[in-house]
């Protein structure tokens, strides 16, 4: 298969991108290929500079970057050669079968809505993030910013990804799903957690627990949480501020270890027809490595296909 990454797009770019590239070719087999996308000459250099042939690599020239701060429909409509518009077009004739990058999080989702589009019957594509549990698990938190206001019908859709995503690629059979709230009885919370709670619980597209508090997120209380994007970016962050607090103080273990964002590398927009890993702005090349792997697993267990099945199989998702 062909991974594209985007080697312009990120804070620390092209240094830690084209380092993860090589830490990700050391790891993926021989019949797989990692096409960089970005400036030649850069690449190029860079990459004999760390004794690695550029051969190992398919590169893609391109002669414009989108900065982490444009304004994403402009830059990505303006800036065709960019690393990101290059490797969205790539993507999208197929000569890509995953494309990954750390850079513009609003292009990046511009490029998967419009370039991409989502899959019939999905409203809103969304991102999530893995918490480890306590008991060594995982839990899959949706959606963790892509939709800060989104209606109880999106969150709907949220439940029905984030079981597909927590089967298909974390292993879990039949994910338990929870619905983030601040108590756990079903007239609590806003308008939108009473509507969404309505809406989850008469659905036989996944197995709906009920609500969960925010002290439950780390329990074993369920496999996937659904919540609005601005909770989930928040609670995405707060968990990210406790893991680097906890390191500083000198309070780490196995289990603290699991917070470090670079394990998983990055999130997969979920609900577009293709295989696309947005990644941290802040990324180091361990977490581009890992980005690459993730996007090659995402690919090879076809959860695109299987969530187009699973909206076909229940048309009557898209009338709520």
């Amino acid at each position: 298969m062909k991974i594209g990454l985007d080697i312009m797009g990120g804070d620390f770019a092209p240094d830690n991108t084209i380092l993860g590239a090589i830490l990700a070719f050391n790891e993926l087999p021989a019949s797989d290929r990692i096409v960089l996308i970005g400036d030649k000459k850069v690449i190029v250099d860079k990459l004999n500079r760390e004794d690695c042939d550029p051969g190992n690599f398919d590169i893609v020239h391109t002669s414009e970057v989108i900065g982490m701060s444009e304004h994403p429909i402009k830059a990505f409509n303006q800036k065709k050669d960019s690393s990101l518009y290059v490797g969205f077009k790539m993507l999208k004739m197929n000569e890509l079968n995953a494309f990954s990058s750390a850079g513009n999080t609003g292009a990046l989702l511009v490029g998967s809505i419009y370039s991409i589009n989502t899959i019939p019957g999905i409203i809103r594509p969304c991102t999530s993030a893995v918490l480890p549990k306590e008991n060594g698990g995982i839990s899959v938190l949706l959606d963790v910013g892509t939709n800060p206001d989104p209606k109880p019908d999106v969150m709907f859709q949220f439940a029905i990804l984030g079981s597909l995503y927590a089967k298909e690629v974390h292993g879990i059979s039949n994910p338990r799903v929870g619905l983030l709230n601040i108590g756990k009885e079903e007239e609590k919370g806003n308008m939108l957690a009473q509507y969404a709670y309505k809406l989850l619980k008469d659905s036989k597209e996944f197995n709906f627990i009920g609500n969960i508090e925010g002290r439950d997120l780390l329990e074993d209380k369920c496999d996937v949480i659904v919540c609005d994007g601005f909770t989930g970016n928040v609670v995405l962050k707060q968990m990210e501020a406790m893991y680097l607090f906890l390191m500083k103080r000198g309070f780490v273990d196995d289990y603290i270890k699991k917070f470090n964002y670079e394990n998983i590398g990055g999130t997969p927009i979920l609900g577009i027809n293709s295989s696309v890993m947005l990644g941290h702005g802040i990324s180091s090349p361990l977490a581009i490595k890992n980005m690459l792997l993730h996007s090659k697993l995402m690919y090879e267990v076809q959860l695109t296909q299987k969530i187009q099945k699973a909206l076909k199989k229940y048309p009557e998702n898209n009338k709520h």
